[in-house]
């Protein structure tokens, strides 16, 4: 059984993985760091548990399971989360997942857990594998036969026929990203799942990779519903959980499978004349920028850049910027230093603990650079404010032993 760990903290991911090691040392564990990199592995390896932490780089730990669940319905998902954070975790096991762990972890309640769900793996028929495997080696074909074909390379002998009468009249809708030379692997796990997903809730079809930056779905539609409606559809969602501009495109009506290569060849080429969208849809900003506060309370003491906490809420870092100060009234920077040494102030009342581990505790690995930032923000070093703090104490406790 192969064991998926995912969490931004490398002290719980590793520590999880070391218990689950000890507690089980026949089965595999895998670690990521981020959204992307856990999407990475699924991709390359038959996960059959997912525990993952509440907020994670790229999108938080429900959309990754939401997300994921229509592409790896077999998995069984467990979330990680703080006590803070436990209306996530209720909601999560909501959405689907099996159970949820509350930091710290202990390791009786993981075993426990671990155990439940191997033998739910074990109680799934041969069958239901059986027909499971059938189902996605068939959608795997049809789909590399529509890819081959939208990029007009030669599909041999193979036979078609069926799949054309499934299809005698659709729709096709291009999805390209724009993200220059960086990866898009999540923003292309995103879009395939979202596009469909929406295909599956308006009628039929499918979407294919048609190339590292390009997705193109086929669709028909149930009913009346418009191609212009489908477009807004995804407009929306993508919109929500994008953080790179893109751009949708479609084709109109189509009844000849045979024109499919010239079509996509019009569609690109159109692409060249249509902007790409790029603002979040409004509303999720806010929402995003307050999932940010939850997070920077719980986790102020680490490598807190912008471009990270931007990745956290799935933003862009210039779009997260301007949204953070819209909602608090000061900049990223000024807010988490501000929060960092405001902790410091309340650890310093302790006189068991050294400057050196009050630094670290509040997110300070360089001493210096600490009593530099405390003295600017309360015009005191560290050291000043403790002796000042005692001495009014001191006095507090004298007068009212007068």
């Amino acid at each position: 059984m192969n064991i998926l760990i995912a969490d931004d903290e490398r002290v719980i991911r590793e520590g999880i993985k070391r218990s689950i090691r000890q507690l089980c040392p026949e089965y595999e564990v895998f670690i990521a760091a981020s959204t992307e990199e856990a999407i990475k592995i699924m991709e390359e390896q038959r996960i059959h548990i997912v525990l993952t932490d509440i907020l994670m780089p790229g999108m938080n730990g429900l959309e990754f399971m939401k997300i994921s669940k229509r592409r790896y319905p077999y998995v069984k998902w467990v979330v990680i989360s703080a006590h803070s954070e436990f209306s996530y975790a209720q909601e999560a096991v909501r959405l689907g997942a099996k159970d949820y762990l509350l930091k710290p972890i202990g390791k009786n309640r993981l075993l426990e857990i671990i155990n439940n769900l191997a033998v739910e793996i074990q109680q799934d028929t041969e069958i239901s594998k059986k027909g499971e495997r059938l189902k996605v080696s068939l959608k795997f074909l049809r789909e590399g036969v529509f890819q081959r074909l939208a990029s007009g390379l030669d599909i041999g002998n193979l036979d078609i026929a069926s799949f054309v009468e499934d299809f005698d009249n659709y729709y096709l809708i291009m999805v390209q990203l724009d993200a220059g030379d960086k990866s898009v692997r999540l923003e292309h796990f995103i879009v395939e799942n979202v596009l469909s997903e929406l295909i599956e809730q308006r009628g039929g079809g499918f979407v294919v990779s048609y190339d590292r930056q390009s997705l193109l779905g086929l669709v028909t539609f149930k009913d009346d519903f418009q191609i212009e409606q489908f477009q807004e559809e995804i407009m929306v969602h993508l919109k929500h959980y994008l953080k790179i501009p893109f751009q949708i495109i479609h084709s109109g009506l189509c009844v000849d499978f045979s024109t499919v290569p010239q079509v996509v060849t019009r569609m690109r080429k159109a692409s060249a004349s249509q902007a790409f969208e790029f603002e979040p849809i409004k509303g999720s900003g806010e929402k995003a920028i307050d999932v940010a506060l939850h997070y920077i309370k719980e986790h102020y003491y680490e490598d807190l850049t912008l471009e990270k906490m931007a990745s956290v809420v799935f933003l862009n870092p210039a779009y997260f910027s301007q949204l953070f100060k819209q909602k608090t009234g000061q900049g990223y920077k000024e807010y988490v230093t501000t929060l960092r040494l405001e902790q410091a102030q309340q650890l310093l009342l302790n006189p068991k603990l050294k400057l050196a581990e009050i630094a670290e505790r509040v997110g300070y690995q360089d001493m210096r650079h600490f009593t530099q930032m405390f003295r600017k923000r309360f015009q005191l070093t560290p050291t000043e404010y403790r002796q000042q703090q005692n001495i009014n104490i001191h006095m507090a406790n004298g007068t009212s032993q007068q």
